[in-house]
């Protein structure tokens, strides 16, 4: 049975800007869920940052680092349905302060790994972590800010991905010339403290401390997958293809960038690679961001196929760009539209799934399809050495276009739905 309540959270005058008017409960939901999706998306990017050393002092060749990679993003589905389930039966701030525990102990275990086994199992805890975190997270700023900013809101808060993803490049950077790759990744545990932070101010939504009906796990997948199975399945089938996309293009993109002219690749240095890779996630940042407005505006379905079309286009024309100034120019354009659409995940799987499945909803479907997308990072390493990394990248366009296609042709529009 599903318990209908009202969408009760105080909100400013239609007119208003979305911040205007806000409680002091909103802020503190905004800012625990951005800092908590910086600091997991830094810790899951450090991998990324650091693969050429880490291959080089393991023995690691491109497909077993790709498989190292894919290995952590099949665990995010796990820690999505997990953590979500948690966030349903006793929380969303109790459940978001575990999943930050558990991916920063992870990143830390990380610098300590002696062989690949090793460093695998200790990034299938990260990933655990790192799915836990976006459920408890989504289902905590979804329920707390209005319907009509719902959209906007969510986009700042995803705008923490570019953040975080900056912040990784930043610290290799910075650390990995002074400590080596395993001091980097002992950098990791600092969003540990974050955790205390949020326990301690960091409220329950209203909707879910007046959602009385705490399912089991058996119910609350029952729910998932026959009474809401189509919104399940048309949720996961985009988030998946558009993920696939994502994740065979932003792994091996600061490997790209640093592969010698000679191999197929632009060549830069330690210092260009992560300036070039900050100047890309201010163009992921402004797509967060623009995302919301478009969604809040035009509707979550026109702004997904948007952005997945214009991810298809700009994709292949950065994978044949070798000029390091045309790197600068294409590069951010590539991030706008090939990241945006991830603030629209959140606000759209609130809109199809009542309070009680829905931290759960949202943590199954985004990391079921992050985990289904673990395919790409490994595919691209595969394709490398037939067609080379640039062309293999260029491979990851047709997963944007089958996205837009099933949005298009299978996704409602929840547009200013309140919540149940």
């Amino acid at each position: 049975m599903t318990i209908e309540i009202a969408d009760t959270t105080t909100a400013p005058a239609p007119k208003t800007a979305w911040y205007v008017g806000a409680t002091k409960a909103q802020w503190q939901a905004f800012w625990s869920s951005y800092l908590g999706w910086a600091l997991d998306i830094m810790d899951l990017l450090l991998f990324a940052m650091l693969l050429s050393h880490i291959s080089a002092d393991l023995g690691m060749s491109r497909s077993t680092a790709g498989m190292i990679a894919s290995a952590s993003l099949v665990a995010t589905a796990f820690g999505g349905l997990i953590f979500g389930f948690l966030a349903d039966r006793i929380g969303r701030t109790r459940s978001m302060v575990l999943s930050i525990l558990c991916y920063s102990v992870g990143t830390l275990l990380c610098g300590l790994s002696q062989d690949v086994t090793q460093l695998l199992l200790f990034r299938i805890i990260v990933g655990l972590g790192v799915g836990g975190e976006w459920s408890a997270g989504a289902a905590l700023i979804t329920e707390t800010w209005p319907a009509r900013h719902r959209g906007k809101v969510m986009a700042w808060v995803q705008s923490a991905f570019a953040s975080g993803y900056a912040l990784a490049a930043i610290v290799a950077a910075v650390f990995l010339p002074i400590i080596g790759w395993r001091g980097v990744f002992f950098f990791g545990i600092a969003p540990a403290l974050l955790a205390f932070w949020i326990r301690r101010h960091t409220p329950e939504p209203e909707i879910w401390k007046q959602q009385t009906e705490r399912l089991s796990l058996g119910g609350t997948l029952r729910m998932l997958l026959t009474d809401h199975g189509r919104s399940t399945a048309v949720g996961f089938a985009f988030t998946a293809a558009a993920m696939c996309g994502y994740w065979g293009l932003f792994t091996w993109i600061p490997t790209w960038l640093a592969t010698p002219v000679a191999n197929g690749g632009p060549g830069l240095d330690l210092v260009k690679s992560t300036t070039w890779i900050v100047i890309m996630q201010v163009g992921a940042g402004l797509g967060f961001i623009s995302f919301g407005y478009v969604a809040d505006s035009l509707g979550r379905k026109a702004a997904f196929v948007i952005y997945f079309l214009l991810s298809a286009l700009a994709v292949p024309v950065y994978t044949l760009v070798s000029s390091p100034t045309m790197l600068l120019a294409v590069g951010p354009v590539v991030a706008f539209f090939g990241t945006g659409f991830y603030s629209g995940f959140a606000p759209t799987f609130a809109e199809l799934f009542p309070t009680n499945i829905r931290a759960t909803a949202q943590g199954f479907i985004y990391n079921a399809g992050r985990a289904v997308s673990a395919l790409a990072p490994a595919a691209v390493g595969i394709l490398s050495t037939s067609f080379g990394l640039g062309g293999a990248l260029a491979f990851t366009a047709g997963f944007f276009l089958l996205a837009g296609l099933i949005v298009l042709v299978f996704l409602p529009e929840t547009k200013g739905a309140e919540l149940k």
